[in-house]
């Protein structure tokens, strides 16, 4: 067993298949999933993982070269807002309903137990060269 990086076997076995320029969407608990991309879905409880704890360990393995989140994140969720623009400087904002749009072309959805609004985020892989 693995004891350190993301135990989880479903979530490590899809990161290891994306490649450059796939796109990743790591939502909150009342983000409609579209059909289609592999779901993994981590939510426990309300909150739990938060978003906050998802997204750190999946920027420990992935590099991103970009993001896009719900233009909606700044009035309606000061923290997750504060938090996608620290980890984000370049973060590209579009309407909720564009980044559900958008989300439609990920290849991976990865669900956390997080429970407040637009606490959600596309991120698009790059490469480690």
């Amino acid at each position: 067993m693995k004891k350190s990086g993301i135990l989880n076997r479903h979530l490590a076995g899809a990161l290891a298949e994306l490649g450059h320029t796939d796109l990743v969407l790591v939502c909150d608990a009342g983000m409609p999933v579209p059909p289609g991309p592999r779901v993994v879905d981590l939510a426990f409880r309300a909150g739990v993982p938060s978003f906050a704890e998802v997204l750190d360990g999946l920027l420990e393995e992935l590099v991103v070269e970009g993001a896009a989140a719900a233009q909606e994140v700044l009035d309606g969720n000061g923290a997750a807002a504060a938090l996608l623009r620290e980890r984000f400087p370049g973060l590209e904002l579009v309407p909720h309903e564009e980044l559900k749009r958008l989300s439609r072309d990920a290849r991976l959805v990865v669900r956390t137990g997080e429970a407040s609004p637009y606490a959600n985020v596309l991120l698009r892989c790059g490469v480690f060269f």
